[in-house]
Formats: structure tokens, sequence, C-alpha cells
């Protein structure tokens, strides 16, 4: 099997030569056989062929000089030499004559090594038949655009999307035509030289206007755009689509491990669900059709569990926050136990329940499973109508909602995996200075001295902290440091995202009045903090409970 990872690989004439061409997106857990001989900078995906070729997974591989990177890589595969085919094509990243005359020259000497390896000839009718129609699909889709995606990513965008989605990804979505029907093996290699250069241009092209028909298509119904992080060819395309497309469009930036793929799901599934808000407002129909009295929604998040209870008037009849614990379903069951025993209810009371949060897969006790960013978004809305972008700040990640007049999510924007700015990293910081959480939300109140924490890592910034103690310097000036950090942080999701008044904070950290406070200065606005904000996820839950 040849393995290639680039859309200006010859794979016909690969195959002509007796290849079994295969497209190389696998996405390994972790690179620890890279990191060993890569460089630190290396992309993940750069990693992820180091890590595939190293393990023994790849035999031969054909690489295209994309950038540095992939040029790194080839060296290092080079040098370790356990790979039976390693070649890289030179490719100019024009479609200029000289680029032409380039581009066939790597053929020629590509099908030579190529031949010699698999000691065969080029057969031409084979050569014929590897050129596969060119498609565009005639039915409603999504398009995943962007850098690579790994093949873990993109079956959860298929099993996540309410519509077929289309691979249109800088390596899949190839676009060679049929070559003529006549020429010998010189003429062929001249035409498909060319034909390699005319596809659907990659954005490390120098002139990538080509790429419009892409998102021109009529039946094109949203789009998501992945990246690979610390590249930033696609950066440039993405921020001009996003304000140009009208279709809904998402943003996923990941580390090409396996790991992103279960942190990204969250961001799909909530994406899926801002493309139907019509259906969620046809549900509230039949709300006088409901059987039962009461509705339950369940958010089992990293740090806490939230239960509401709901009555047929939307009154909140039981509000209970505990420690998910070891186990998000023993936290929920728990939780519910709680909340129906303070409310006076029993199970049978209950007409649905809806879960939501991290651990909403987890709960066997649900009718059905909504993420925690459209959740927010309904909680958020019933609170205050007049919301139109809510932060959200739980115990390992931190979030930014955009909602339109009706509350429906428009855009959202979320952290990486880093937790930085959340509710853990306050934990983290506040063992080294002796103090509760609660006294954390008032000591950084009064201030003197201006401190910057310069490191945002939880580890990193954790030293500083202890060094600033070392110093002797005062603790309300080291945990105004730490709010400022974090609404630093935060203030950057809203100006990225477009952060619009009114404002809410919802999630734990909103009762930290610091960091409350921070972000208010930071951004210039005034922040609606309501009294159930930590439970505002359950309560989104529980009213689309209520909704069927």
């Amino acid at each position: 099997m040849t393995h290639y990872i680039c859309k200006y690989t010859p794979v016909e004439l690969l195959t002509a030569l007796g290849g079994d061409c295969t497209v190389l997106d696998q996405m390994p857990d972790s690179f620890p056989l890279s990191d060993q001989l890569g460089h630190p900078n290396l992309c993940g995906f750069g990693k992820a062929v180091l890590e595939a070729s190293l393990s023994g997974q790849v035999k031969e591989l054909v690489l295209v000089n994309c950038c540095d990177v992939i040029r790194s890589v080839y060296d290092i595969l080079l040098e370790h030499g356990k790979l039976d085919f390693l070649y890289l094509m030179d490719l100019l990243h024009c479609d200029s004559q000289c680029a032409r005359i380039r581009m066939k020259g790597e053929l020629a000497r590509l099908a030579e090594a190529y031949g010699a390896y698999k000691g065969t000839r080029f057969d031409e009718k084979a050569f014929r038949n590897a050129f596969t129609p060119l498609d565009r699909p005639t039915e409603p889709y999504l398009s995943v655009l962007g850098g690579r995606v790994g093949d873990k990513l993109f079956r959860a965008m298929e099993e996540t999307m309410p519509l077929p989605v289309r691979n249109d990804t800088c390596v899949h979505n190839r676009s060679v035509a049929a070559p003529p029907a006549e020429g010998d093996f010189d003429a062929l290699m001249d035409w498909y030289a060319g034909a390699l250069l005319e596809q659907t241009p990659c954005m490390r092209m120098t002139d990538a206007a080509g790429r419009r028909q892409l998102v021109n298509d009529p039946h094109l119904k949203g789009v998501v755009y992945h990246t690979v992080k610390f590249c930033d060819y696609y950066g440039f395309e993405y921020s001009k689509l996003r304000h140009e497309l009208t279709v809904p469009m998402l943003k996923l930036e990941s580390d090409y491990t396996a790991g992103s793929s279960g942190q990204l799901r969250t961001r799909l599934e909530a994406f899926a669900e801002t493309m139907a808000p019509a259906e969620t407002a046809t549900r509230e129909e039949g709300n006088d059709m409901k059987q039962g009295r009461n509705y339950v929604g369940i958010d089992s998040g990293s740090t806490s569990t939230d239960v509401a209870i709901l009555d047929r008037n939307r009154q909140l009849v039981a509000g209970v926050i505990l420690p998910t614990g070891a186990g998000a379903s023993a936290g929920a069951e728990r939780a519910l136990e709680q909340a129906l025993a303070q409310a006076g209810l029993t199970r049978e009371d209950i007409a649905a329940t809806v879960t939501t949060g991290y651990g909403r897969s987890a709960i066997q006790t649900g009718d059905r499973s909504i993420t925690e960013i459209t959740c927010h978004a309904k909680g958020a809305y019933f609170l205050d109508p007049t919301v139109r972008t809510i932060i959200d700040i739980g115990g390992q990640d931190s979030k930014v909602i955009r909602l339109d007049d009706q509350g429906n999510v428009i855009n959202f924007l979320m952290n990486d995996k880093c937790a930085a700015g959340t509710g853990r990293f306050l934990e983290r910081m506040a063992r080294p200075l002796e103090l509760s959480m609660e006294e954390m939300s008032y000591t950084g109140l009064e201030w003197k001295e201006d401190i910057a924490i310069s490191s945002m890592c939880t580890v990193f910034a954790e030293s500083e902290v202890v060094s600033l103690i070392a110093q002797n310097k005062d603790r309300g000036d080291i945990i105004h440091g730490l709010n400022r950090s974090v609404a630093s942080r935060t203030a950057a999701l809203c100006r990225r995202l477009g952060g619009e008044g009114n404002y809410m904070m919802t999630g734990g950290v909103s009762k930290n009045r610091g960091v409350v406070e921070a972000i208010q200065q930071e951004l210039g606005v005034k922040l609606i903090v309501s009294d159930r904000a930590q439970l505002n996820g359950a309560l989104g839950a529980a009213l689309f409970a209520m909704e069927g």
C-alpha cells in the first residue's frame, strides 16, 4: 500500500505502475515516536505522518513539499531509513508554464523511481482507468473545508451532522480531469502535469481564487472549517469566508490526535443543533399535550452535576448542585434524588428528562441529550430575553455563545483542551495561596500592585504564583493578576466571536466576584449574573424537556 498526503500526488501514475494508493489521514492517540526524533514545533499532522511511518503502519510513502514541516518529515524518515519506499515531489506552488515543465520532470523522475521499486512498467490502460469522474452533489449537504481532517474526526462529523457530509479538505478534493484519447507517455505526462496543477487549488498555491467553486454551490447548506493547530495557510481563508458565507459555519482546530475527536464532538453536536432552530420552535406548540407535571434537566459537568426541575408553569421547584465525583452516571443519580426530595416529588411525577454537559451520554435516565451550548443559550434567554452574548466558564472549559433575537445560537467559540482560565485553573491557584474558592472570590477585589501573570498554562502559572509568594507579594495583588489573566483570555474569545450586548455570565466561575469584575473591565460592559447562573445549563435542559 502506497500512502500519500497531498492532492497533487500523481495517484493515477502510481496506479499505472502497479501501486495501490490511499490517503494517510490516521489520527494517533499520541506521538511517542515522533516526539523522539521530530522538532517540538512540528504540527500535529506532521507528527502523525511520522508516527504512522515509524511505527511500521506505513511502508511506502509519497510526499509533496507542501510546507517546511513536510520537508522536515521527509528528512527525518530518510535518515531513519525504515520505509521500503520514500519519495518527496518538488512542487512549484503555481500553475505557470514553468511550473508545468517542472511538474512533468517530477512525474518522469517519480515514474522511474517507483517503477524500479515495483519492478513494473507504465501501463497506459491502467493509467486511463485510474481516473474517476468528477462529481458534485445534487442534494443538500455540508462541506468540510480547510486543512486535512483525520479519519476519526471525519467519522464524528458524519455521525453528528443532520445532512450528508462531503470531505473537501485539501487532500480529498482532487479534481483531475480524464486524459485525452491519444498520446504516448511523454505526451500524456505533458498533459498530466497541467491537469494536476489545474485542480481546485490548495491554499498553498499562489493563486487560490479557484476555490470559490467549493462555496458557491447552491446545494451547500453549511461548512465545517478544519485547521490543524499552528498552521496558518487556511486561517486566512476562514477569516474571509466567515464574513462572506450566508450558510452556517463552524471552525474546528485540532492537534490531529484521536483524543481531540472526543472533545470536538461537543462542538459538532452543538453546530448541528444550531442548524435546526425551527424544529425547536415547532416543538413548543405541543407543550399542553405533554403528560405529567414536572420536567428535569441534568447538567453533568467535570466539576459539578446540576439538576433543575420545572413545573408546567416553568417555575423552578428544585435546583441542586453537587460534586460530580468519580462517575457521571452515579453523580447524576445522587443529584436527581436530592432534587426530587427537595421538591417533594417522585420519579413518577417526572414527564421528561433532558441531559446535557460532558457526561450526558453516560446518564441512562434521560429521554434525550442536548449539548451544553444549546442548553446554556436556552436557559440564559429564559432568564433574560435581552441577552445576546453568553460567557460560560465552568470547571474545565470556557465558551462564548452568540444568540439571535429569538434566543437561537448563531455562533459560539470554546477554549481548547487546555484548562487555563477555567474553574480548575482557579482551584489550582488557590492551593499555594491557601485560600478557599469563596475567599478567592473577594480577596482579589482589593489590590495595590498590578501584577501580570504571564503564563496561562495552569502548571506554569502555578509556578509563577509560588514565585510571587516567595517574593512576599500581597495575596490580593496575586489574585488580581490571576483574575486579569482569566479576563484577558475570555475577552479574546468574545472579540473573536464578535460579542454584542447584553452580556450574561453563567457557570460556576460566575460566582467569583473578582473574575466578574475583571471581565467587565476588560470588555467595558456590565455582565448580567443571575442567582441561577450556575444552574443555567440544567435549567435550559429542563426547558427542552418541557418542549418534548
